[in-house]
């Protein structure tokens, strides 16, 4: 079974190595897609144990997953995870999100960080409070309301494909608004989905509260296009 780890990466020199390190032992190969970065984020993973694969520009994360991704298919991968560059999530979830896969539960599985685990209380401490009431119960609602995909944390950037959903999905937002995109082309495929609970590590809180306004702004374009 070949797992294949695609890590999208912009300006995360300080974090690239020690993670590229940490997920090795969970994965058959790690792809990391140096999105244009300006520091040296590709020179250093480089020089680990990593496929690197290189934009010439900042083209946004959606689009680096998209380029690892295909680049995941075309290697014949059984399994393709989704796996941020910034050290916050614990490699050891790999096993457990890619698990239902190998059990044959789901093609699509989806890791939450709103999901019963032990790190709930210290979550609830470090989130800022307009992400908390405002940013995520908003993504929830536009997903349920305009995408029909109901999952607690539909911003998520740990997921899992099977090869046959990989080759299923396809999205088109190359920022932030990629992951409910994604939600919906996987919902679209008719394959079985599953959540599971994952452990984040907060340095930092993601996108700030603006980054999350022009999410939804972009989720809305989108589905007015669509």
């Amino acid at each position: 079974m070949k797992i294949i780890c695609v890590i999208p990466a912009y300006n995360e020199e300080k974090n690239i190595q020690g993670v590229i390190r940490n997920v090795l032992p969970f994965v058959n190969e790690l792809v990391v897609v140096d999105d244009g970065s300006i520091d040296n984020t590709g020179k250093l993973a480089n020089q680990e144990k990593a496929t690197v694969l290189k934009h010439t520009v900042n083209r946004g994360q959606g689009a680096a997953l998209r380029t690892g991704t295909q680049y995941a298919i075309r290697q014949d991968a059984d399994i393709i995870v989704h796996f941020d560059a910034d050290g916050q999530f614990l490699p050891s979830d790999i096993n457990t999100t890619v698990a239902p896969i190998l059990k044959g539960e789901a093609d699509i599985v989806f890791g939450s960080r709103f999901m019963t685990n032990n790190n709930d209380l210290e979550k609830e401490k470090r989130m800022p409070i307009l992400k908390k009431v405002f940013i995520m119960p908003l993504a929830r609602m536009v997903n349920n309301l305009f995408f029909k995909v109901a999952l607690t944390d539909p911003q998520s950037g740990f997921r899992v494909f099977s090869k046959k959903a990989a080759e299923r999905i396809n999205w088109h937002q190359d920022g932030m608004a990629h992951c409910s995109e994604i939600l919906f082309a996987s919902h679209q495929t008719g394959l079985p989905i599953k959540e599971v609970p994952i452990t984040v590590i907060y340095n930092s809180f993601g996108q700030k509260f603006s980054g999350g306004l022009k999410i939804l702004k972009d989720l809305f374009i989108s589905k007015l296009i669509n």
